[in-house]
């Protein structure tokens, strides 16, 4: 094996002073002219430069080692030359290298012919590689590592997997090594890279050493061949063909062949296998296998294989970057064209540029409403159109003028809503969508009222207060369709930033108005109803406080110059309608009530929620569902012992979310019918079919006809044949009639299955447990005729009302051990009440029965059931007084009878609130007889007539205790 490195100056010689060199046989390598030819070399630049690398043929069988490339022969008579290329000798020859070390290639095997360079990590193998050098013995045997068992080949393995495969040595790295390679000379070595160049085919036959891993090699060569083959030679020409095709795609191969022609002196059919395997993209167990292919024709074909399949993918590769190249190519084409189309109608005349179209635009936009429009708002509509004509499109400012324009001219200025002055349209429009609610339905009236009185409305600010679910929002909608208004709804429940109200600073980058501004834009009117929901959750941040900057806004005084701080002009807001909705009034700042007229809404009794579930939770749910009102029906019963069973909350969105399980539940049980009564008539209907066609009847009328091997059967079947070709004219009237009463037959037994499939269903008090469950609520009477010491009072909770049990008891006794032991989780009001109910009681008692020392000498345990919910309030202080009473007495009170109100030390009773619930919460428990204070007899009176309760105004305890303990009726009862 020879070597000669050439310099780089070679590249610069003049073609004229380079003899022409041919190689050493020119009639016996058609193969180089051919592929010389592929690579575009031509006859000035072929011979030219580059590192000049020569390899025996020994290994193929056809002679001693020599000197294939003329080029060579030019460099030893050239002294120059020579001084600048040095030709290495080698002794002894490869083919006395039997026993080498073995370097393991990870990626791809190494043909003769090619160099690759290789990292060593093993600093014993690096070693012996640079003593090997040194030794004028330069050759290793280069083999292809295994794969696991359980690996892919063609994934490609991590930095760790590479760590492993360098952690190999010994017996291990042995059995992972492909057994044929190829002995390469070590050409240099730098640090841990290791320079090959492949040379001849090795097969390992046994491992001599194991650290670091040297074996003993056979030496392979190719089979005997033929080279006048005619398949051998048409499978070359069909490689070097292939080559040519996709020489034509890839430059890459073009460098390819440029250098290995010069490497190489002769492409013989080997090496031009080995060529073209080494220089494809196929994957090294492919590569692989032209390495220990030793058939030359077997290779060729092979590496046929493999340029093909290169073929291919340059192919692909050539259409996936033509189609990017037209892709670029035809957005630069349009973006050009479109360029030339705009200075084209600019010249016509046929298309202004862009400011002057905005500028257009947004005059044309604000000339229906220059009368309307405010002068200062003009005035600063056409600065800013004056100042759009002196600004670059592409500056900052111009985007910032132009979208400022844009809110300035979408506004409704001096735009109104024709309103609805007519009060009983208004009453009607309310009462279609709300149940109750008079004193909204009532404000509301007043305020179309007066308006029509004037000729025109004035704006104004109502807040609706209530528990969740009574209707506060959905009321708002109404409002604005009873009054012909615009609607627009904007929460600020945890809104933390002033800017959501007031706008940002045009300076901002992505400034925006404030939702009132936003709100113009949207309704396209200067009156609408604006609708501020959850205003009792406002947040407070860093950013601001929105409460504070709603008082503008919220202001009679001040909205009719409301000043957003992205428009900068005076808005008139006087005309809009706010409605605020909130759930806790104290939750409002101050200030910020005090602006506000507050309508509550108390929440809906049994009574009224029984008319809104009937009317209109039960009709819109039915709608929903796709159930008709033929097919169910839910009693007034089962409504009820909803309400009360599972919904007593103020509101209706619970007892809407019932209503919806059970027509959902209602639904899915009809159509469970309907499948079933399918099923079912399926094999009737075909049964019937049968029937109609005449072969079962005729089968069942004539017994004859089932008889076989019977000559009047035949007969009779040749008859019926002929029946059935000519019948009579008397028989084919009666098969249309027939056929007749069978079409009317069918659409009978269709009407019939209809009727039978529709099934209404009944939802009853009996039943409503299957469709929602067990009852979330019991019954909160606990006793049927309370014991002395126990009284029932009247409470008001968040789901409404409930009737509130007192009980006392005497725990022990002796001289001077009157005192009082309090239970029942109760706040510190109740336990102040407690305290004053039982002074109030000792008095009561020394003045009625003097002889009696039960509070003296007794201690009393008072205790409020149910002991896992907290109460406190004062109304229960009439309560306790009374049951206290009743334990020292001895005495029950009054069969039926509750009670509520506040007692005072001197026994007056003072107001209380939540009457309305709490009458409802007493005729839930069947209570025949009520207290309350005299100065809740106003709130009574707004109430619906309470159909079977007495109901007691006193001011005094002492007609508590006539009615409690007492026969007498008071003067001032009302049935």
């Amino acid at each position: 094996m020879l070597k000669l490195i050439s310099s780089s100056c070679i590249h610069r010689l003049n073609p004229a002073a380079v003899p022409v060199l041919r190689p050493a046989s020119d009639s016996a390598s058609p193969l180089l002219r051919v592929l010389n030819s592929l690579g575009g070399l031509s006859r000035s630049n072929r011979y030219l430069g580059g590192r000049l690398f020569f390899c025996s043929e020994s290994e193929s069988g056809d002679g001693p080692d020599h000197v294939v490339d003329a080029e060579a022969k030019a460099a030893e008579e050239t002294p120059s030359k020579a001084a600048s290329s040095a030709i290495v000798s080698t002794y002894p020859r490869p083919e006395d290298y039997l026993t080498v070390l073995a370097l393991p290639l990870q990626h791809r095997p190494l043909f003769p012919g090619f160099y690759m360079p290789i990292f060593v990590k093993d600093p014993k193998l690096l070693a012996a590689l640079q003593e090997s050098r040194d030794r004028q013995a330069p050759y290793a045997g280069a083999f292809l590592l295994k794969d696991e068992p359980d690996s892919d080949p063609n994934v490609v393995s991590s930095s760790d997997t590479e760590k492993s495969v360098y952690d190999l040595k010994g017996k291990e790295l042995f059995n992972r090594l492909h057994e044929v390679g190829t002995l390469a000379q070590i050409s240099s070595i730098h640090g841990d890279q290791v320079i090959l160049i492949g040379h001849r085919r090795l097969r390992i036959t046994e491992m001599v050493s194991e650290d670091p891993l040297t074996v003993k090699v056979d030496h392979l060569k190719d089979k005997a061949y033929n080279k006048d083959d005619d398949i051998i030679k048409a499978t070359s020409f069909e490689v070097i063909s292939t080559l040519r095709d996709v020489l034509k795609t890839s430059s890459l191969w073009r460098d390819h062949v440029a250098t290995y022609s010069k490497h190489i002196g002769d492409f013989t059919y080997p090496r031009l296998a080995d060529f073209g395997a080494a220089i494809s993209g196929a994957n090294k167990l492919q590569c692989q296998q032209v390495l220990e292919e030793l058939d030359v024709y077997k290779r060729l074909k092979l590496t046929l294989e493999l340029v093909k399949k290169e073929m291919e993918i340059s192919k692909i590769q050539e259409t996936i970057a033509k189609a990017i190249e037209e892709k670029i190519s035809g957005e630069q084409r349009r973006y050009l064209l479109n360029e030339q189309l705009k200075a084209i109608k600019k010249e016509l005349g046929l298309e202004t540029d862009d400011k002057t179209a905005l500028t257009g635009k947004f005059r044309e936009r604000i000339e229906p409403k220059r009368e309307k429009c405010p002068p200062h708002v003009l005035q600063v509509i056409d600065e800013e159109l004056t100042k759009l004509q002196l600004l670059e499109a592409s500056s900052s400012e111009f985007s910032v003028t132009r979208n400022y324009l844009d809110w300035l001219t979408a506004l409704p200025w001096g735009e109104y809503s024709d309103e609805n002055f007519h009060v009983t349209r208004a009453q009607k429009i309310l009462d279609e969508d709300h149940y109750g609610l008079t004193d909204v339905k009532e404000r509301i009236l007043e305020f179309i009222a007066v308006g029509k009185l004037r000729g025109t409305s004035q704006g104004k600010i109502i807040c609706l207060s209530g528990p969740p679910g009574v209707g506060k929002t959905s009321i708002g909608r109404s409002i604005a369709r009873a009054l012909n208004r615009k609607f627009f709804r904007f929460s600020v429940g945890g809104l933390a930033d002033v800017a959501e109200i007031k706008g940002h600073r045009r300076t901002y980058i992505g400034a925006m108005p404030g939702k009132m501004v936003q709100c113009l834009k949207n309704v396209g009117t200067a009156n609408p109803l604006v609708l501020i929901d959850e205003i009792d959750k406002l947040g407070k941040g860093h950013a601001g406080d929105p409460a504070s900057a709603l008082l503008e806004l919220l202001d009679p005084e001040q909205n009719a110059n409301f000043l957003d701080h992205y428009l900068d002009v005076p808005i008139d807001l006087s005309k809009v309608l706010f409605v605020c909705t909130a759930n806790v009034v104290e939750m409002i700042p101050n200030p910020l009530l005090d602006r506000m007229e507050v309508v509550t809404i108390a929440g809906y009794i049994a009574d009224e929620k029984m008319h809104i579930a009937r009317d209109y939770l039960e009709k819109t749910t039915r709608e929903a569902c796709g159930i008709k009102p033929e097919q169910v029906e839910v009693t007034d019963a089962a409504l009820l012992a909803l309400i009360e069973n599972y919904c007593r909350e103020s509101g209706v969105r619970n007892l809407q979310k019932h209503i919806e399980k059970i027509y959902r539940k209602i639904a899915l049980q009809l159509v469970r019918q309907v499948e079933t009564n399918d099923d079912a008539i399926e094999p009737k209907k075909a049964e019937e079919f049968f029937d109609e066609m005449g072969t079962t009847t005729i089968q069942k009328g004539n017994p004859v006809l089932i008889e076989s091997g019977n000559s009047e059967h035949t007969n009779e079947n040749a008859k019926l044949d002929e029946m059935e070709t000519n019948p009579p004219a008397d028989q084919s009237l009666r098969v249309d009639n027939k056929s007749t009463d069978m079409e009317v037959t069918k659409e009978e037994e269709d009407k019939e299955t209809e009727s039978k499939t529709v099934e209404k269903v009944l939802i009853d008090k009996s039943n409503l447990d299957d469709f929602v469950g067990k009852p979330v609520f019991h019954a909160e009477r606990i006793y049927d005729q309370t014991p002395a010491g126990v009284v029932m009072g009247l409470a008001w909770t968040a789901m409404g009302g409930s009737t509130l049990y007192i009980e006392t008891k005497f725990v022990e006794e002796g001289d001077g051990k009157g005192a009082l032991h309090i239970t029942g989780q109760l706040g510190d009001v109740m336990k102040e009440n407690a305290q004053l109910a039982h002074t109030i009681a000792r008095d009561i008692l020394r003045e009625k029965e003097p002889e009696n020392t039960s509070f003296a000498n007794t201690k009393i345990h008072l205790h409020v059931p149910a002991g896992a919910t907290p109460k406190d309030g004062p109304s229960a202080g009439c309560t306790m007084t009374t049951s206290m009473l009743s334990l020292a007495l001895k005495k029950p009170v009054k069969k039926d009878l509750a009670m509520t109100g506040e007692v005072t030390l001197t026994g007056k009773i003072l107001p209380i609130g939540g009457v309305k619930e709490k009458t409802m919460a007493a005729r839930r428990s069947e209570v025949k007889t009520t207290i309350f204070p005299s100065a809740n007899k106003r709130d009574f009176d707004e109430l619906a007539p309470v159909k079977g309760l007495e109901v007691h105004f006193v001011d005094d305890y002492m007609q508590i205790f006539d009615l409690a303990f007492g026969d007498e009726k008071s003067h001032n009862a009302e049935k």
